[in-house]
């Protein structure tokens, strides 16, 4: 894939990021209950991340958006603790590296905040997710942290930033 470039979301993104979120959860088999999948937001993720120390960025190719991810504080948790939010990419941008440039500028925009610490939920069959988490520098934790409310997401994981 050729002319691909991750910019902050546009309101007029929200259709199309919902959209790509849901073929996601599909394609996975992902539960829907107890996920992101039932976020009230999931419709107006622009607005939903225009709140203070949040960002969502987008995946565009060609006009298309084919991936998406953002940072916002852990909900109910520590000040100092950010979380990675809805990172999810269209099958054909996946192996490309694209995952790993995306995880970059959102802890770069972690940090820019002052977040000292970022952490994310995900699911145990997302190997490839993992994959990239851990070489991102974030380590497997016991517990959940703060309460996202994503009681189907039962690996945590945290990186010092």
């Amino acid at each position: 894939m050729v002319n691909w470039l991750i910019r902050a979301i546009k309101k007029e993104d929200n259709q199309a990021v919902a959209s790509l979120i849901r073929s996601v959860f599909d394609e996975m088999e992902i539960p829907k209950v107890g996920t992101a999948y039932e976020d009230p937001y999931l419709d107006l993720m622009f607005e939903e991340y225009s709140k203070p120390n949040s960002v969502y960025f987008v995946v565009e190719n060609d006009g298309e958006i084919v991936g998406c991810a953002g940072i916002a504080p852990l909900e109910n948790g520590n000040p100092e603790i950010c979380e990675l939010q809805k990172m999810y990419f269209l099958p054909k941008t996946r192996g490309l590296g694209i995952g790993t440039q995306m995880m970059e500028k959102c802890l770069e925009q972690a940090r820019i905040f002052g977040f000292e610490k970022c952490y994310i939920e995900t699911m145990p069959f997302m190997h490839a997710a993992q994959k990239l988490y851990k070489k991102s520098g974030f380590e497997y934790l016991d517990a959940p942290l703060g309460c996202t409310g994503h009681n189907s997401c039962p690996v945590w994981m945290l990186k010092v930033l």
